[in-house]
């Protein structure tokens, strides 16, 4: 399936299920400090776009674009063919997306050549051990991930020297990415929070892991065996803010 025709389907009530987080925010905010006009490249329904610095958008998904609520500033169209000048704004922001690109080194290519400053990724980094979710019920989506993420090493390769920060994510985290619920375990059981994820509309039958989790809640075991998680107000699951020094 083409990744348009995927967030087609997957868009469908997106916004609803993926509010942006405020502390989240705030770290891609200062990530953007100085910034005076900024492409966001995958960019969804926009909701980590500043309201403050003026931002072009770039997105593939019809669906995801008629659900934003500022549709002026956005243009359909794919990370790997950007289509605009070089150096067309200060900064380029992807927000968990890369994952999505089908040409992750040429869409890099692309965030540089229209950035005549720094590019800012938020990602996962496929070296991280992951968390009890894909640890424990589904695995399948960790060997996944770890194939679809690029590592930190293939982002430098790509884009140069770099700086990488772990984003630590809240136990009450308010956007709806498959690490958002690591402190709600009952969460996961829902099929609304799971249709707002990627990882699951991408694997096959869910069955044997949901039941799984579901039985550990009941009996406790899932409780008793993440006694120390449930005391954190933040934990680091491997996502991480990626920044480019300054060309």
């Amino acid at each position: 399936m083409k990744l348009n025709e995927r967030y087609d389907k997957l868009g469908i009530g997106y916004s609803a299920r993926r509010k942006p987080d405020p502390r989240i925010h705030r770290a891609i905010s200062a990530a953007l400090s100085g910034a005076r006009s900024v492409l966001n490249v995958g960019a969804g329904t926009g909701s980590y776009e500043s309201t403050h610095v003026p931002t072009l958008a770039v997105e593939p998904s019809f669906r995801m674009i008629e659900q934003r609520g500022n549709k002026d500033n956005v243009v359909q169209a794919s990370a790997e063919s950007l289509p605009f000048r070089d150096g067309v704004v200060d900064s380029v922001l992807a927000v968990l997306t890369l994952h999505h690109w089908n040409d992750i080194d040429r869409g890099l290519k692309e965030c540089a050549r229209t950035s005549r400053g720094a590019v800012t990724l938020l990602t996962w980094d496929p070296e991280s051990p992951g968390f009890w979710l894909t640890q424990e019920y589904f695995p399948e989506i960790l060997e996944l991930d770890r194939k679809i993420f690029p590592s930190i090493e293939q982002l430098r390769q790509c884009l140069g020297p770099i700086e990488v920060k772990p984003v630590e994510i809240p136990a009450d985290c308010t956007d709806g990415f498959l690490g958002a619920y690591w402190h709600r375990p009952e969460a996961y059981l829902s099929e609304s929070v799971r249709s707002g994820m990627s990882s699951f509309a991408r694997v096959g039958d869910l069955d044997g892991g949901l039941q799984q989790l579901r039985r550990d809640m009941v009996t406790g075991v899932w409780q008793r065996a993440h006694r120390k998680l449930q005391s954190l107000e933040t934990c680091d699951l491997g996502y991480r803010l990626v920044r480019t020094k300054a060309h």
